[in-house]
């Protein structure tokens, strides 16, 4: 039988607040345990949430981005469970009324085909805390800081049919937080976790099959690998003769599989209801033009332009638009240096690969955007030849400073001066009038001998392209 997969995310943003959803506590990562917990967080007799003005803005920004509803009225619910982290015994969210209703991306599969995937909504919540299982000798700790962090969860509709797909998803969804400023994104400090509802059926049937949700997910590598997994046992398990349960499971990334954590609780079991404590939010007009006045652009209308203004394939366009700090930086060196495509191969090529290397993001490169451009400016003149720019890159790259100074410390400007090249290639013909022999007899191969032999005797600074005609020039018979 074939079977096709159905998967949905819920992916929770943190959203980059200097304060909690409803306390002025504050949200910094790394914190002593339980020091940014404060009375409204703990829930505590007397006190009473205040709702966060600047997490609804960035909520609204986010709504905007993804040409979804946002809803002048929504409703603030309590989420009734319990469990050890979560103070309160409920979790302030949203339920029938959200913030932002239904929108829409656009992600690019495998094949270069652009399919659209629905969001259901995204609502605010506010976090609860977390339970820490190690060294502490057979207990588990709670650590209250992360409670009343405030979170967009965005809901996708079950439009992804592979692993592959939800991690398309998964990446677009995090790019545009990114660029819009609404969440730093850091998936090992937990500011963008994922939950993957995942379920088999028949090829051609309409109803979905029974769905598990694996939680927390916080790399696109583990995602990928948890929905695979689990495919695959909903799978053997229905051929199998048996049936999937609708549960919680957790992925184990040592193990590579999903092991049940718990009965997959309905919207009912939740017992939601509006919170007493807080009025229904109301969004005029005015508030949600200031929201989106400055608006960013997006990735999407980024990579567009970089194709159209700069002359770059869609494939360079992708990958430089790939974060706005990356899309930036490409910018203001192309800018610079007025040679975009060159640009373009020196950011994604040499850069990216010294960055991957050192393991560091852009904006922590210690070759400016600027000093970046001053080495291009080199090439395009004639002082360095690509393979003389690499070797002034790596000592910029360790700190030797600007294109300029390293030239001149190192004495790598290019020999360009025809006189001087063909001086030098008439000594080499002269010392391998064999090989020379060789070539006019029609061994073409030969030609490569003599252009190391002049870069090496060079030390690499000779003008290739005058090498190349000057030898052709001087092998003619």
């Amino acid at each position: 039988m074939q079977w096709e997969t159905v998967i949905g995310l819920e992916i929770h943003t943190q959203l980059a607040t200097q304060s909690k959803l409803f306390s002025g506590a504050p949200t910094a990562f790394g914190a002593e345990p339980n020091t940014q917990a404060c009375a409204i967080d703990l829930g505590l007799p007397g006190v009473l949430p205040v709702l966060n003005a600047e997490a609804v803005r960035l909520a609204v920004r986010f709504g905007y981005a993804i040409a979804a509803e946002v809803a002048p009225r929504s409703v603030f619910a309590r989420k009734n469970y319990f469990y050890p982290d979560l103070p309160k015994g409920y979790q302030i969210s949203q339920y029938e009324l959200p913030v932002i209703g239904r929108g829409r991306v656009e992600i690019v599969l495998d094949d270069g085909r652009v399919k659209t995937i629905g969001i259901t909504r995204a609502h605010l919540e506010e976090d609860a805390g977390k339970s820490l299982h190690e060294d502490f000798h057979g207990f588990t700790g709670i650590d209250l800081n992360r409670a009343g962090t405030p979170l967009l969860e965005i809901v996708s509709e079950p439009d992804l049919r592979s692993p592959q797909e939800a991690v398309a998803y998964a990446k677009k969804i995090h790019q545009i937080v990114r660029y819009l400023g609404i969440s730093d994104g850091n998936m090992q400090e937990g500011s963008f976790r994922i939950d993957a509802n995942v379920s088999v059926r028949p090829v051609g049937q309409k109803e979905f099959g029974t769905r598990t949700e694996i939680k927390n997910l916080n790399s696109f590598r583990f995602l990928e690998r948890a929905i695979a997994f689990e495919v695959e046992r909903q799978i053997e398990l229905i051929e199998g003769g048996g049936r999937v349960v609708q549960e919680t499971r957790l992925y184990d990334p040592n193990q590579d599989e999903t092991r049940s954590m718990r009965t997959k609780e309905e919207a009912n079991d939740y017992r939601y209801f509006p919170d007493p404590d807080l009025l229904p939010l109301e969004l005029d007009a005015t508030f949600i033009a200031a929201a989106v006045a400055d608006l960013p652009e997006l990735p999407d209308a980024k990579r567009v332009r970089f194709q159209s203004e700069y002359g770059l394939s869609e494939y360079d366009a992708n990958l430089l638009t790939a974060s706005r700090e990356l899309a930036d930086y490409y910018e203001a060196v192309a800018r610079a240096c007025g040679a975009p495509k060159l640009a373009a191969n020196w950011v994604s090529g040499e850069l990216m690969a010294a960055l991957n290397r050192s393991e560091r993001e852009i904006d922590a490169s210690p070759v400016s955007a600027s000093a970046l451009a001053g080495l291009i400016a080199r090439i395009q003149d004639g002082t360095l030849s690509g393979k003389l720019a690499k070797q002034v890159f790596e000592a910029m790259w360790n700190g030797g400073g600007e294109a300029d100074a390293v030239i001149e410390a190192q004495g790598l400007r290019q020999i360009t001066d025809a006189s001087a090249i063909e001086s030098l290639i008439e000594a080499i013909l002269a010392a391998n009038p064999e090989q020379v022999e060789q070539y006019r007899a029609g061994k073409e191969k030969v030609f490569g001998f003599f252009v190391g032999q002049v870069m090496k005797q060079s030390g690499g600074k000779a003008n290739p392209a005058q090498v190349n005609a000057i030898l052709k020039r001087k092998l003619t018979p």
